[in-house]
C-alpha cells in the first residue's frame, strides 16, 4: 500500500561519549539518527522531525528527560513518538517517575548493544501496527469513495 520509510532515532544525550557510542550503535542498523544535545534541543527535534523513537537520556541541562517526557505526551503532534529513557538511575521512585512521565521503555546505563537492538525493534513494531491499521482504514475508505489508488 505505501513504503516504509527508514526508521527515525533521536538521541537525546548530554555525555558527548554516550551520544556518540549509541550513534555508532545505531548505525549497525538501518536507522536515520539524530542527537540533541539537551531537553531544550530534543523537544524541537521531536516537533520538527517527527522520529519513530526517541532514546531519552533522563539527566539533561535546560529540560531533564522526565520533562521532555511530559512535554512529547501533551503534545498530540509527538504524543505517539515511542521514548526509551537511557538511565544510570537506578531507584524505584527513579523508574517511577519515569513511568509517570510516559517513558514506554527503559535501559539502563552502561548500554548493552543486543538489549538497545532488541529494545529499539520491540518499540518500532509495537508502533507499526497502529499506523499499518490507520492505512488499511484509509484504502478501505478510498476504495468506498471510488478512489481505488489512495493508499
Amino acid at each position: 500500500m505505501s513504503v516504509e520509510h527508514t526508521p527515525r532515532i533521536l538521541i537525546a544525550e548530554d555525555t558527548p561519549q554516550t551520544a556518540e557510542l549509541l550513534e555508532l550503535y545505531l548505525a549497525e542498523g538501518d536507522y536515520e539518527v539524530r542527537i540533541a544535545t539537551d531537553g531544550e534541543q530534543a523537544i524541537h527535534q521531536l516537533q520538527s522531525w517527527q522520529p519513530d523513537v526517541v532514546l531519552l537520556d533522563v539527566m539533561m541541562p535546560r529540560l531533564s528527560g522526565f520533562e521532555v517526557c511530559k512535554r512529547l505526551r501533551a503534545n498530540p503532534s509527538t504524543r505517539n513518538i515511542g521514548v526509551i529513557m537511557v538511565t544510570a538511575l537506578d531507584q524505584q521512585a527513579d523508574i517511577d517517575r519515569a513511568v509517570e512521565a510516559g517513558t514506554d521503555d527503559l535501559l539502563s546505563k552502561p548500554i548493552n548493544k543486543p538489549e538497545l537492538f532488541r529494545r529499539v525493534r520491540a518499540l518500532l513494531n509495537s508502533r507499526r501496527h497502529p499506523r499499518d491499521l490507520d492505512r488499511a482504514l484509509s484504502y478501505i475508505e478510498g476504495v468506498q469513495k471510488g478512489e481505488p489508488g489512495r493508499p
